[in-house]
């Protein structure tokens, strides 16, 4: 925990209406503001308590007081090095070392979470069993989506037409096992916008939900190996499609200390500077954007994903209310900490039904699971969908 760091830390409160759990609760300890003050306070001796390390772990991560503070604090920064330091003396109770280890042991390894598939289905009908075994546990069944079809993803897919770029896509843990359409949907629009894409084999977890959680060793082992992996294919380029595994991919250099060797941008990002080449048809959709919080507010990408999303005819797109508001799935945060992603969640479901549109566009997995799970919760419904799947129908003149 860096004393300098902390001590940018005005306490002007600007910080406040921007924290999700201050909004909850307004309590002082559960606000950027009061968590840096903890910190404060074990760098200067006092140990961390079961209390304290509470406030730390009720923080989402999310990012918004970054993009809040006028001072220009890391937050980011701090946060992470303070989970570190939690992970390293803070010793939990036996049932959430258990769940921890479960979760850490699980989701970062594609081929285990693929493993899971099959018993997907059960999820629903085997939580109230779960939720007595432990509520992250029944959180976990809450939030199982359905997924969709294996897709088998070439080495290589050419670009279509004349070639504009060569370029690196990473498949992701979350993304890969459960959402494999969306993998299929980036590279086909990468393909039709003039890039060759290039999918090496043995890719992994990138670290993000170890280095988000005070796993530094395991994430700087996951994050080694996955240069590894884009360093042999040789790209310069990697495109991320899922929020956080960008925005964790893209601070490789503080994390392993040393530049990756290549250049990574979200799919979005990316696809807005390399400009439209391939023909858009219509869909005559509502669609209500999503702001993922490590796209927002730890990448900055906001207009990126709108303007793309606008350049489709007769799509007509609306903003959720609170859109800079976490909807409680903050990687692992809605299985660790149900109560109050729940209670997110919820809010957010209620945000995004009052647009009245018939599709939500998420740009990570998680939100994508956590939103869809409350608004089954909310007695409705509403199809969700990645940005890369919206674009993929409208260049291949498709229903989406």
């Amino acid at each position: 925990m860096d004393p300098e760091l902390i001590d940018d830390c005005v306490h002007c409160g600007f910080c406040l209406p921007s924290c999700p759990t201050y909004v909850l609760w307004g309590e002082e300890m559960d606000s950027p503001r009061g968590r840096i003050h903890l910190m404060k306070q074990h760098v200067e001796g006092t140990p961390v308590t079961p209390e304290m390390a509470g406030h730390f772990d009720a923080c989402l991560g999310c990012m918004a007081c970054v993009t809040a503070c006028p001072s220009g604090v890391r937050y980011d920064r701090l946060i992470e090095q303070t989970r570190a330091e939690v992970e390293r003396v803070h010793v939990r109770e036996p049932r959430e070392r258990a769940v921890r280890g479960l979760v850490f042991s699980l989701f970062p390894y594609p081929r285990r979470l693929r493993l899971l598939r099959p018993g997907m289905g059960l999820a629903g009908r085997m939580r109230p069993f779960l939720d007595r075994v432990h509520p992250s546990l029944g959180a976990m069944a809450a939030l199982a989506p359905r997924p969709g079809p294996r897709q088998r993803l070439p080495r290589l897919v050419r670009a279509r037409g004349p070639r504009r770029a060569v370029v690196g896509m990473l498949t992701g843990c979350v993304q890969g096992a459960f959402f494999p359409q969306v993998n299929g949907a980036t590279a086909r629009v990468l393909a039709l916008e003039g890039c060759d894409v290039v999918i090496p084999p043995g890719q992994g977890c990138c670290g993000a939900l170890s280095v988000h959680s005070g796993r530094a060793d395991q994430a700087r082992r996951l994050a080694r190996r996955t240069v590894a992996v884009f360093r042999k294919a040789g790209v310069r380029t990697v495109v991320v499609n899922a929020a956080g595994c960008g925005s964790s991919m893209k601070e490789y250099g503080e994390l392993l200390g040393a530049d990756p060797g290549f250049r990574v941008a979200d799919l979005s990002e990316f696809l807005a500077e390399l400009g439209p080449a391939a023909t858009r048809h219509p869909l005559p959709l509502t669609v209500a954007y999503h702001d993922a919080c490590h796209l927002a507010h730890a990448q900055g990408i906001r207009a990126q994903p709108r303007a793309l999303l606008a350049q489709i005819p007769e799509l007509e797109l609306r903003e959720v209310p609170e859109s800079a508001i976490c909807c409680g799935s903050a990687g692992t945060y809605n299985i660790f900490q149900p109560e109050a992603a729940r209670d997110l969640g919820d809010r957010k479901a209620k945000g995004v039904a009052s647009t009245g549109a018939e599709l939500l566009v998420s740009a990570n997995p998680g939100c994508t699971m956590q939103i869809a799970a409350a608004m089954r919760r909310a007695g409705g419904g509403i199809r969700v969908a990645h940005t890369a799947e919206v674009l993929d129908a409208s260049l291949r003149g498709v229903r989406l």
